[in-house]
Order: C-alpha cells, then structure tokens, then sequence
C-alpha cells in the first residue's frame, strides 16, 4: 500500500446536496484486496463529535463503491449507500443521551469523509484521502423570515422563485421550542412551511399561560394570507404531541380548512374539549403507568394505553373531511402509535371516512421518524415543558429498519403532500431548487 497511499483518490458527489439527496462515494487507485476503512467525521453545533465507518476490500481495480460494494463490519453492514451518515453516533466517550439535530439551518451540516489504510474501529490512523461534504436542508433561494407579529413564535420558509406556493404548518413534539429543519427541508421541495413554536413561545415565557386553539388558528391565517401562498392550498405536518394537535385541528376548527394532514408517531387520544395545559394533566394522572427498561430509559408508550372507548377522550376522526396520512413505528416506546393508528382506522370505517385514511406502518421501527438519513437514536436525554429535570427517553427501533423506514416514510410524504395540494388546479407547486 505504501507505494500508492499518496496516489488514492476520494471523491464524494455531490459534494454539496440536501440533506435527503443520496451521496456517492468512490475510492479509486487503491492496490487490489487492500483492506480500507471509511469514515465520517461530524462536529455538531453543540460541539460534539460524531463518527461512522466502515470496512471495505478494493476489488480487482483498486476501486470501492460505497453504494454497491458491502460493508464487513464498522457502524453498519452490507451494502448501504447511505451507511456513513444514517449509522453516525457519538464519539466514544461522549456523555450519554446526545441526539444529532440541526439547530441553525442556514449553515450547512460539514461532514468529513475520510479513507484510511486496514481495518480500523478507533485511532484512525494512516489517512489515505479525505473530502469535506456540505448537506443543506435550505436549498439555494428558500428564504428564511421569522414571524414574530400577533404574538407568534414561528418562522416561515419560503421556496425559491415568485410562488405562490402551497403551505404547511408544522409542528414537532412535546420537547417545545422553534425546531426548524423540517420546514426548511420542505421548502426545499417547493412547500412554503411555517415551524410553529407552541409549547414554549414568547407569550407563554412571559405570561406563565400555555396558548389556545386560537393561536394556531392564527399560525394557519398568517401562513394563508401571506402573498406567496396558496390560500386554499395549506396542510398541517404534526411529530408526536404535533400529531395531537394536527388531528384536534383538523377535526374541531371553524377556522382552518387543511387540505391534508400528515401524523408521524402520535395519537389522537386526549380529552377532546381540554386545553393544552388540560392535556397535560391527563398525561400526568396516567404517569403510574410509566416503565423503565433495564437501563432506566423511560418508556411512556402505556400512558395512553388501553386506548379508550370513551368517546370524551380521543379525537372524533369519523369527522375528519380531508385526507390524513398517519405515519407509525411499530416498535414506537413513546406512543402508541401504532395502536392509536388502528383505532382511528376501525372508527372512520364506522364513520364511513376509512378512505380518507392512509396508515404507513413500519416494523422495528421506533418514535423518531426524521428526514432520510438523520442519524438513529434509539434513547436521547429529553425533558417534556411540564418536566423540571432530563430523563433518558427510550425512542425504539433498530437501526436499519429506522433508517429504511425514515426514508421511506419521507418519500411517500411528499408524494402525499403533492398529490393533496397539487392535484387541486388552484394548488400548482413550483419546482424545487436544486443545489
């Protein structure tokens, strides 16, 4: 090897994509046989260091293909082409809990990919070549504009081009605060995307009081008069607690009429006619249900189990009029997705509504369905807003089958989203920019 280590060639395309765009990786001029690792370097904004490699042969050419040829052993196995970002985890010795997610998006997540000489799991030593690799989720000409007017804390993200463009309200999980990468990345592919900050927003810091149903009301007429967007054209994205709210909106509002909903890993039970703060304290009274795995992470999927027959406590989806994609892990430890999607299901077949309803239900497959390639965490430090200290919070899932699935689940929600806003000729979705 030593003969031609100054003479192998790295290259990674695109160097600079989305964070959902698969990458390529070659390694070229290798001697043939040579035993290779190849490894992905991260410092996260937090400033933390996050690695994946993985172990190849070079074939009769002195060549790897990352994309075809198997791995034999590191973070990951066989052939994933996508490998060194999906199985990305945190450096040995970091402190417990680290969850990667990407907090100012008008940077880009900088990884490093790196070839080096044998088989290696730690050191790394003996570097062959490297690359440095942007992956964005703003594409170039998504516009970034805070919203901060009657009260809101949101930020909107507009696609590239003169729209104007159809919307969607999204909205993360019981963590709180302004989670903006999704949006973004939606903006990315044409939608314009308000991130809604409705657990912990300003108002609430100030005044102690958890919002109402009329401040998402107030979200969904900002985004619908906004000059660039469609006003009939607008759907609701929910994660986890998201989901809650997308599903009681959808159902009970006078004010938002969504064309669609997408629901990852949530429920819709919850007392239908309490307020936020009421939710939570229906949460709490089921906290005797909480269980803890053998290593203390917290599993609350229980505290909304059985699923009620009451119909005072779950979400009358028989009402629904707009179509809903529910997106469920089956091994989801936080909710209980997948029982709560099968309940929905039973009562809008009563209600004569089943086909409004579609269910993606993936195996080994835990609470964090993310954009393709987000790193899997199967448990993270987390705290609820009505919590005073972290817990070790149990997710779910195993590795591959989370990363398929996250992949997945992605592509078909932007189908979803296209076909429900665009297939309306008033709904006419400019293309997304490339990088």
């Amino acid at each position: 090897m030593d003969r031609r280590r100054c003479c192998v060639r790295l290259s990674v395309q695109p160097s600079r994509g989305l964070v959902d765009e698969k990458f390529w990786v070659l390694v070229q001029n290798a001697p043939p046989g040579a035993q290779l690792t190849i490894q992905a370097l991260h410092r996260c904004e937090g400033g933390h260091n996050w690695e994946a490699f993985a172990h190849y042969v070079t074939d009769a050419s002195g060549t790897v293909n990352a994309s075809e040829d198997p791995s034999l052993g590191g973070t990951y196995c066989g052939v994933e082409p996508m490998g060194l970002l999906w199985s990305l985890r945190p450096v040995p010795g970091s402190k417990p809990g680290l969850r990667l997610r990407k907090m100012n998006v008008q940077t880009p997540m900088e990884v490093t990919i790196s070839v080096y000489q044998g088989h290696q799991t730690q050191g790394f030593v003996d570097q062959l070549a490297s690359q440095l690799v942007e992956r964005w989720y703003m594409a170039p000409g998504v516009r970034r504009i805070p919203i901060t007017e009657q009260s809101l804390s949101a930020t909107l993200f507009l696609p590239s081009g003169p729209g104007p463009f159809p919307g969607v309200l999204d909205l993360w999980g019981g963590g709180g605060q302004l989670v903006e990468y999704r949006a973004a990345l939606l903006a990315s592919h044409g939608f314009a995307a308000l991130a809604l900050n409705y657990l912990t927003p300003k108002i609430t810091m100030e005044t102690g009081k958890m919002v109402d149903n009329q401040y998402f009301e107030t979200a969904y007429r900002v985004l619908q008069q906004h000059p660039q967007v469609l006003s009939s054209c607008i759907a609701m994205l929910g994660l986890s607690f998201g989901t809650s709210m997308t599903l009681k909106m959808a159902v009970y509002s006078q004010v938002m009429k969504l064309r669609c909903a997408v629901c990852v890993s949530g429920s819709h039970v919850q007392p239908v006619d309490g307020s936020l703060e009421e939710i939570f304290v229906y949460f709490a009274k089921n906290a005797p249900k909480t269980r803890f795995n053998e290593e203390n992470q917290v599993i609350w999927r229980d505290l909304l189990l059985p699923i009620p027959s009451d119909p005072a406590l779950k979400v009358d989806v028989g009402r629904l009029r707009c179509p809903v994609l529910m997106v469920v892990g089956e091994d989801d430890q936080n909710w209980p997705s997948s029982e709560s999607a099968q309940d929905m299901k039973a009562m809008m077949e009563r209600a004569g509504n089943s086909h409004l309803l579609t269910i993606l239900s993936y195996p080994n497959t835990g609470h964090l369905i993310e954009p393709p390639y987000t790193p899997y965490s199967q448990a993270s430090s987390f705290k609820t807003v009505n919590q005073h200290e972290k817990v070790m919070a149990l997710w779910g899932g195993e590795p591959v089958s989370h990363s398929r699935a996250q992949e997945d689940a992605w592509r078909k929600t932007l189908a979803f989203l296209r076909e429900n806003l665009h297939g309306n000729t008033n709904c006419d979705i400019a293309s997304s920019a490339g990088m």
